[in-house]
């Protein structure tokens, strides 16, 4: 199977993911900045899932330069993904509308952690779809970046009961890690 469609699928479901999230900004009722303070919580929030929808969606396109085909693992993987993805409208007004409390940071970590294992699988079946020596598997590597982005939101989960803004911080250090794109894969769509 070609995997425009699978690209095309994706690409719009983020897009409605990032559409849904800032509609949670409901503009305040004031004419000054007092007004905007009640939602400084609410925009913090979108700025951070915007980025992170944002790192996947990028990601995802480069990875998907390397594929040349896909199967029905790969889509099922990609569908597990873009459902993790597409809660994070909700675990971000959770999250937002409460303040950084320690149990919505802990469930915004989770869905971190949820959509940092789907990409893995997503990887996985990628690699089963063209071969374990293939010059998809080879420009994959050891995959440092992921595993350690799946390690710290594991660890952000537990530490949002203790520290919420560590927490977060952890989870920014993360997105931040992973700003500058996944170049593994341009040096194969040559």
């Amino acid at each position: 199977m070609h995997k425009g469609r699978i690209e095309a699928f994706s690409d719009g479901v983020l897009a409605i993911a990032i559409t849904i999230m800032v509609l949670e900004l409901k503009v305040p009722h004031g004419h000054d900045f007092a007004a905007l303070q009640p939602l400084i919580p609410i925009f913090l929030s979108y700025i951070l899932s915007f980025v992170n929808v944002g790192l996947y969606w990028n990601n995802h396109h480069h990875m998907f330069q390397a594929v040349k085909h896909v199967g029905g693992w790969v889509l099922w993987a990609n569908l597990h993904l873009l459902f993790w993805l597409s809660l994070m409208p909700f675990a971000t007004g959770f999250m937002g509308e409460n303040g950084f409390a320690p149990v919505t940071v802990a469930v915004y970590a989770f869905d971190l952690m949820m959509c940092a294992v789907s990409y893995t699988l997503l990887v996985f079946a990628l690699i089963a779809q063209h071969g374990k020596d293939s010059d998809f598997a080879r420009a994959l590597g050891s995959d440092l970046k992921g595993k350690i982005s799946l390690a710290s939101y594991v660890l952000a989960m537990p530490l949002a009961f203790v520290a919420p803004i560590l927490s977060l911080v952890l989870i920014t250090v993360v997105a931040v890690m992973w700003i500058v794109p996944d170049r593994r894969f341009a040096k194969i769509v040559k």
